[in-house]
């Protein structure tokens, strides 16, 4: 079974974003996700600001407005556990890669990579900027970088992993 996690601060703009956008183009192909089939997605967060909440309203629009729904999502804190459990670690930027590797047990950190790095028509691009203090604009623009993102992981997938 092949375990994605999506990494960003608190759990509720960036990688719930990403977890709903990969798990709507799994769908798209024909693959559903969960512990019944062979692939499990989650998303998680390097801070415990926001355990519990529903994903950035903000997000939630932007990604609705693409047929995303991710109302069912709730932001969660990183554990050590997940360094065991999933195969792939995504983190949205560079500061969440420093802050994943502070807390992974040494055997598992190549699991951890930035997300972008499987990114496709995103020259320039090597991080998803955090839109938590902007407005309904920035949003949008970092739903589109995630689109492409998952446009690109999934195309890895598929290339590396069988799907």
């Amino acid at each position: 079974m092949i375990k994605i996690l999506f990494v960003c601060l608190g759990n509720i703009c960036r990688s719930p974003t990403a977890e709903g956008v990969f798990r709507y183009k799994l769908n798209k192909a024909g693959i559903r996700d969960g512990y019944l089939e062979n692939i499990f997605i989650d998303s998680a967060g390097t801070g415990a600001y926001h355990v519990g909440g529903k994903p950035d309203s903000r997000s939630q629009e932007i990604a609705l407005k693409y047929g995303v729904n991710l109302d069912d999502l709730r932001a969660r804190k990183v554990t050590r556990q997940d360094f065991l459990d999933f195969n792939y670690i995504l983190a949205m930027d560079r500061e969440n890669v420093r802050n994943l590797t502070t807390i992974c047990p040494p055997d598992q950190q190549h699991k951890i990579k930035l997300f972008m790095e499987y990114a496709e028509k995103c020259p320039g691009i090597t991080e998803v900027p955090d839109p938590y203090g902007s407005g309904a604009d920035e949003f949008e623009r970092v739903y589109d970088i995630i689109d492409r993102g998952c446009s690109g992981f999934l195309k890895y997938l598929y290339m590396h992993d069988h799907l």
